[in-house]
């Protein structure tokens, strides 16, 4: 039984969703369609990718993930498939793939095979005529070779890392919002565990609360703890650190250590 999951901007109050997933019911009606989410912010190519990133290890081998959050759309940007491990992925190329391509070797290609695509392509809807039809037949087992030629360096953006400096700090950004005003940065817990952690400096105010869980902060002041994408993060317990600190995605924050 495969699995296609979908990634898109579309939101729900439009029929987008619902005509992808019918198209790739029309092609596979066994097919098994998740939807990792759809309120990703317009044109966010960041925060889609973000999001595939700490979704797509969740899966069993032979998903097939979607990823429609498209600005580039009509325009020269590349489709592309990829094959990363034992899982594959149909996005447009513009650094949405970012952080699965950079988990180590894969195998990409350029959708160049209209004759996977549906018969008529339009120049602004290419999830459902373009993205859907080729992750319905891959689930039915057509060859990642099959979809086009090889497509040797697909877009990517650089990913955030953090820096150790000479004082012991670590300079780190903000890499992700979540809905709930959390801010999520740079620095893995597997670099720097948060008992080693004294606080962090985030536009100008000192963040002294490191705890292990939500529940452990103190009410309405911001908190360091480890994140579930394995992040070190800033939360507002019952609030949110976006609001609160003001901050957004690139903001700087520089983590105290234990000496």
């Amino acid at each position: 039984m495969a699995i296609i999951t979908l990634l898109t901007d579309f939101g729900l109050a439009n029929a987008y969703v619902g005509i992808m997933r019918g198209v790739i019911l029309g092609i596979n009606p066994a097919a098994t369609i998740v939807d990792l989410t759809h309120e990703v912010p317009p044109q966010d190519i960041g925060y889609a990718a973000f999001e595939l990133g700490t979704a797509w290890r969740y899966f069993p081998p032979g998903t097939i993930h979607v990823v429609v959050v498209d600005p580039g759309v009509g325009g020269e940007r590349a489709a592309i498939a990829a094959r990363v491990g034992e899982q594959c992925f149909v996005a447009p190329d513009n650094g949405v793939l970012s952080y699965v391509l950079a988990e180590g070797p894969a195998e990409v290609v350029r959708l160049t095979e209209r004759r996977y695509w549906l018969p008529h392509t339009s120049h602004t809807f290419h999830g459902r005529d373009i993205f859907a039809p080729v992750a319905a037949h891959l689930s039915l087992g057509v060859a990642l070779a099959a979809l086009g030629q090889p497509h040797e360096r697909p877009v990517t953006f650089p990913l955030p890392r953090p820096v150790r400096r000479p004082d012991g700090t670590w300079l780190a950004h903000v890499i992700h919002v979540d809905r709930f005003g959390n801010l999520v940065t740079s620095l893995p817990a597997s670099w720097q565990p948060r008992e080693g952690i004294a606080g962090a400096l985030v536009a100008g105010v000192r963040v002294d609360a490191v705890v292990r869980a939500y529940a452990e902060a103190p009410e309405g002041a911001p908190a360091i703890l480890e994140g579930s994408a394995g992040y070190l993060e800033i939360a507002v317990r019952n609030g949110s650190a976006r609001e609160r600190l003001g901050v957004a995605v690139g903001a700087e924050v520089v983590f105290l250590t234990c000496r």
